[in-house]
């Protein structure tokens, strides 16, 4: 299908330039470097932010629609992980804790905006601003509208699946179900999408 045959343009964003994180900025949102033992977790987060933040902020942004959340969201996934990462399985090896600690980050903050709704909010994140059409990239924007007018599970499984090109069982982890619910909801949603895109599936 010509979704997942041109995930690669149709997903990935410019990796370096307009949009990332500044060598400045990274070094501010960088975790405390203690001594010690915490010496070396912070050595190995701080690998991992310079490394994966832009990816983790567009798979966010994704998710939320709007640049600003989906940088709180990375910057509290991290900071969640450095407080407990001395409890992790693998300390050496963060990223799929932090991958896990996004997408529940995210879900929360769309939980937040679905109770504002019944509340009388109304909350339309700016989805296609300058900063997030120069994050994902201008001819991403028709996947990107489509994309979130999906249930969140099958956002959340087509980011993890053809944005930061996670196996079955990876993404089975990442959001805490089964790697067949995964194979049920991945092909769902590409099957939504591409209607939405008004392609043949």
């Amino acid at each position: 299908m010509k979704i997942a045959a041109e995930r690669g343009a149709a997903w990935h964003g410019p990796r370096d330039g307009a949009g990332g994180a500044s060598p400045e900025y990274a070094l501010a949102a960088e975790p405390d470097v203690a001594t010690g033992q915490d010496h070396g977790s912070a050595v190995v987060l701080t690998a991992v932010f310079r490394r994966h933040h832009l990816e983790l902020v567009r798979m966010a942004l994704f998710i939320v629609g709007d640049q600003a959340t989906a940088e709180d969201v990375v910057q509290d996934a991290f900071a969640a992980v450095h407080r407990r990462i001395d409890r992790l399985r693998d300390p050496e090896k963060p990223l799929p804790y932090i991958r896990t600690s996004v997408i529940n980050g995210c879900r929360g903050v769309l939980r937040r905006r679905a109770i504002a709704r019944r509340f009388g909010g109304d909350y339309e994140p700016p989805i296609w601003s300058a900063e997030s059409a120069a994050l994902l990239g201008e001819d991403r924007r028709e996947v990107f509208v489509a994309l979130r007018s999906l249930p969140r599970r099958q956002r959340e499984a087509l980011v993890l699946r053809y944005y930061l090109d996670l196996s079955e069982a990876e993404i089975a982890e990442v959001m805490g179900v089964s790697r067949g619910t995964v194979k049920s909801t991945t092909s769902r949603a590409l099957a939504a999408l591409a209607t939405k895109l008004g392609e043949e599936a």
